[in-house]
């Protein structure tokens, strides 16, 4: 358990804002979301192999059911602790930057607004040929091959999860504002990631050599836990309420 200690310190940092926060899969896992890691099992190829485009070109059936589950997952799935405790923060003006690896738009339905995407949003698909967006359910249609996937209504090209696959670019307007805002902040919060993930792992490097300093709450380890001055192995949700409890809002 956190040392009261480290919650009260850690809160009077949070408490004079300008905070630039860092979400990844740990954030959502208390709402029921699996990560990557935990639902490979459930399909004959890794997820990093079958997420990527080879994989969407190469087995559509397989790759199209993988996003509908996704797709079904969601559906179901509801803001925790942490992600309400995140939306207080930022409507008490403490956030500079709410970034997110996630692409579940749990932050939106807590309340938060102007997330940072960096891997996309499962709230719509993508044309692969005239990029226009529509309803997440389309990937839920049956597909029965490569020429039978879910198709535009506007020009019948290729529908496919808005998200970053495995392989692909981030999109460059979501990374500027999240390095610049790493590089500006006065204290880089990271809630539930392992900072495995280029380049969202490299934001909290920017923020240490801009001198702010780095709070960790994730359960594993991570690349920078011994250049953290606040390192918290606990649930986010718990951690999170705690912090928001010390600020008075809880």
């Amino acid at each position: 358990m956190a040392a009261p200690d480290d919650l009260d310190s850690l809160a009077e940092a949070l408490g004079r804002g300008g905070v630039a926060v860092l979400t990844g899969a740990g954030c959502s896992t208390e709402s029921g979301i699996p990560d990557y890691r935990s639902s490979q099992g459930l399909w004959k190829r890794h997820p990093q192999e079958l997420g990527t485009p080879h994989g969407m070109e190469a087995w559509p059936e397989e790759f199209y059911a993988f996003y509908a589950a996704r797709v079904r997952a969601l559906q179901e799935a509801r803001p925790n602790q942490a992600h309400l405790a995140l939306a207080r923060f930022q409507q008490a003006g403490l956030l500079a930057a709410l970034i997110t690896q996630n692409v579940d738009g749990l932050h939106q339905a807590a309340g938060a607004q102007d997330v940072i995407e960096l891997h996309g949003s499962m709230a719509h698909t993508r044309c692969q040929r005239c990029g226009r967006k529509d309803r997440p359910e389309r990937l839920l249609e049956e597909v029965h091959g490569l020429h039978d996937r879910p198709a535009c209504r506007h020009c019948g090209g290729p529908l496919r999860p808005d998200v970053v696959l495995f392989g692909e670019l981030l999109p460059e307007e979501a990374a500027e504002r999240a390095f610049r805002a790493a590089e500006s902040c006065r204290l880089f919060l990271v809630v539930g990631s392992s900072l495995q993930v280029a380049p969202a792992a490299s934001l909290p490097g920017q923020a240490l050599l801009a001198g702010a300093p780095l709070a960790v709450v994730n359960l594993d380890p991570t690349p920078y836990d011994d250049q953290a001055r606040w390192l918290l192995r606990e649930p986010a949700g718990q951690v999170l309420t705690g912090l928001a409890r010390r600020l008075g809002l809880a």
